[in-house]
């Protein structure tokens, strides 16, 4: 298989998580964290549903590897975000060493690895991350966009 068949295997994988959040009112993102081809962890957003700004579907998926693996450090893994992580989240990427992150779509307001800021490949930290943009981008916009409407609708 390759890198691109890869890649869009895995972020569907986080696509399925985003779809689990919109289930659950929560923002659709999903993140799946791969180590030697496997995924070793997934999550989604629940910020909501546990009243705790710091559950994004990145910090837990990042907390879920770690603790399998029984290592902060994740050095040798890579992550899958069905859309450009924060600022708070692109941080905890870096000092948990990721090497690559693999986003679906940019986060114009808020997005930390691209968009608004840089803190993946700022030359100022002591770690930068191989950062790819736009796998299952139309999916993941839809889910998003779709999300947004249902609640200005209802």
């Amino acid at each position: 298989m390759n890198n691109t068949s890869l890649h869009k295997k895995f972020m569907l994988e986080a696509l399925k998580q985003a779809k689990i959040a919109a289930r659950k009112n929560e923002v659709p993102v999903g993140a799946v964290v791969v180590k030697d081809n496997k995924i070793i962890s997934r999550a989604h957003n629940l910020n909501i549903t546990l009243n705790d700004p710091t559950a994004h579907a990145e910090i837990l998926a990042l907390r879920k590897a770690a603790k399998k693996l029984k290592n902060y450090r994740l050095t040798d893994c890579d992550i899958y975000v069905t859309l450009e992580p924060c600022p708070m989240c692109a941080g905890a990427m870096v000092y948990a060493r990721i090497r690559k992150l693999v986003y679906a779509t940019e986060e114009p307001k808020s997005g930390a690895c691209k968009s608004v800021l840089n803190i993946v490949n700022n030359s100022q930290l002591n770690h930068r991350i191989e950062v790819i943009g736009g796998i299952c981008k139309p999916q993941a916009q839809k889910l998003i966009k779709k999300f947004f409407e249902s609640l200005r609708v209802g």
